[in-house]
């Protein structure tokens, strides 16, 4: 096991070109992407989501990462909107075992 980030971004999908290459410019190493999401923010109407045109993106990358990520998403988020999220995670490798015959 080891640590890892994860970020979390909720956006409008016609964003998610863009989010996907700020990920890719801040060599996040790979994510996944959940498509129409809908939902009610904790903070009022500003990430209040009620179209299902929003997408749910999910990366991770090393800790040394995490501040360039940020730095490259951060103006995209602020232009756009949506809302990132990063916490901490671990991941676990599995290891095959072969057996001998």
């Amino acid at each position: 096991m080891h640590t890892v980030k994860r970020i979390e971004i909720i956006a409008n999908s016609f964003e998610l070109g863009k989010i996907l290459d700020a990920l890719k410019k801040a060599d996040v190493p790979g994510h996944i992407v959940i498509r129409n999401v809908a939902g009610q923010g904790f903070r009022g109407s500003e990430l209040d989501m009620t179209m299902l045109d929003n997408v749910y993106v999910i990366a991770f990358c090393p800790p040394e990462k995490i501040e360039t990520a940020i730095e490259i998403m951060r103006p995209l988020l602020n232009k756009f909107g949506g809302a990132c999220y990063v916490s901490d995670a671990l991941e676990i490798h599995s290891v095959r075992c072969v057996a001998s015959m």
